[in-house]
């Protein structure tokens, strides 16, 4: 983000002669990003986000023939730029979840909510979110004026705890998984 705020044409110079290849996507890959500069490692970033396969930077290079490569300058430019419009007016905020709800809540506020899948406490950071938060995070949410939508996964602690609320089972299938 810093370098698109700071350095948004040099960014796109240097990217501007990138070629997408399996043999520079690998080199890319394959380089430790604490060996460049600040413009090469957005750059590298954005070039292996756009050729991995499901986005995910230690992927494999997923080009596919009869398609186009997802890395493209002519592509990548108006991508940033609607992205900027989007964000444009948008406020992030960086603070616990209790100091978000407490801060921003009202009649005409909506709250997305993600933490943690049960079970997974540890997946955003250890000791960032502990399974006795589940419990907190139902009750600060029955008490909010705003409205929320919560993302979590379907396990019985889950529908227990949040059973006050109306609660839509959605079925999905994950199309990219990350092998360990």
């Amino acid at each position: 983000l810093r370098v698109l705020q700071r350095h948004y044409p040099q960014l796109m110079e240097v990217m501007r002669f990138q070629i997408t290849s399996r043999r520079e996507f690998e080199r890319l890959r394959a380089c430790d990003p604490a060996t460049l500069t600040d413009l090469e490692r957005a750059a590298r970033f954005l070039y292996l986000q756009r050729l991995a396969f499901g986005g995910q930077l230690g992927g494999v290079f997923a080009v596919q023939p009869g398609c186009g490569p997802r890395f493209s300058l002519a592509r990548i430019g108006p991508l940033l730029d609607a992205a900027h419009a989007r964000l444009d007016g948008v406020v992030f905020e960086n603070l616990p979840w209790q100091e978000v709800l407490a801060r921003y809540d009202g009649p005409q506020a909506l709250f997305y909510l993600d933490p943690p899948y049960w079970g997974g406490e540890d997946d955003y950071g250890k000791g960032l979110f502990d399974r006795d938060q589940f419990a907190e995070l139902a009750e600060r949410l029955g008490r909010i004026e705003g409205a929320f939508l919560l993302s979590i996964n379907d396990r019985p602690e889950i529908r227990d705890l949040f059973g006050a609320f109306v609660i839509e089972e959605v079925r999905l299938t994950y199309s990219v998984s990350k092998s360990e």
